[in-house]
């Protein structure tokens, strides 16, 4: 297996970003970076299973503060790709660069660490609401007061603040996804990974919290890969949409380039078309 660019790996490895006090990680490293500039590059990314090809990327990058959709039929690598961008899962082939520092087995925790990934499900622990966003902060070596601090923050900013004292197990679909990203949220990304969070919610429900989370993710600038089914969705988070089929980005733009200003009106529309 080729792993991670491994040859650059022997510089890269050598960045980081620290606090001029204490020498610990910097939590946003990027906000001195020009928002021009790519967070997360992929370059000839590869991934085999047995039998096929899941996806040959040639190229993909997101710039600083931009949010970006990814969207495609069914088996057409959507979520292996976010995983593997996430670091969590191990290409065949090909680099993954986050900030300009190439992923490698050395820095592989720490580069996962500057990201945040929110699935469909909750995965939410079985203990208090509080806890689970604890719990999450403590495992990166966040102080304990610090950690309260930034869970009951993010608890209040989604709305689930009242809950803190509740059981994960208790919540509905809506309060335990609501929880999930401010879990996300509380751990203070660069880079926030989305894969179909709405998708198991009703629509009440679903719209309530994608208006809450767009207009969260424009004030931050927080830079965004979001999977979807649903193109409805797509406006209320993401300026730009990848198109992937069958392994591979077909398109790449701003909404109105990919689905045109009248998407909205169209009873069906296929962007892969």
């Amino acid at each position: 297996m080729v792993f991670w660019g491994i040859k650059k790996c022997a510089n890269n490895c050598k960045k980081k970003h620290t606090d001029g006090k204490n020498g610990t990680q910097s939590a946003n490293p990027t906000l001195c970076r020009s928002d021009l500039e790519p967070l997360l590059v992929a370059r000839n990314l590869r991934r085999m299973n047995t039998s096929r090809e899941i996806f040959n990327i040639e190229s993909f990058s997101l710039m600083r503060g931009e949010a970006v959709a990814l969207v495609g039929p069914n088996g057409a690598g959507k979520t292996t790709l976010l995983m593997t961008l996430a670091l969590l899962q191990l290409p065949d082939s090909g680099q993954i660069e986050l900030d300009g520092m190439t992923a490698c087995p050395d820095n592989l925790i720490r580069l996962r660490r500057r990201m945040a990934v929110v699935f469909q499900d909750s995965l939410l622990l079985d203990m208090s609401v509080l806890s689970n966003l604890m719990t999450a902060l403590r495992i990166r070596n966040v102080p304990r007061k610090e950690a309260a601090g930034r869970a009951q923050k993010w608890l209040e900013v989604f709305g689930v603040g009242s809950l803190a004292s509740r059981q994960a197990r208790v919540l509905s679909g809506g309060e335990a996804q609501r929880v999930s990203l401010a879990r996300a949220f509380s751990l203070e990304p660069d880079l926030l990974l989305l894969d179909e969070p709405f998708a198991s919610l009703d629509y009440p429900t679903r719209n309530s919290l994608l208006r809450d989370l767009g207009q969260l993710l424009k004030s931050m600038k927080m830079t965004t890969l979001f999977v979807t089914h649903d193109y409805t969705e797509i406006p209320f988070l993401a300026a730009k949409t990848a198109v992937m089929y069958e392994g591979c980005i077909k398109k790449f733009g701003p909404n109105a380039e990919i689905f045109g200003e009248d998407f909205f009106e169209r009873k069906s529309f296929i962007p892969w078309a």
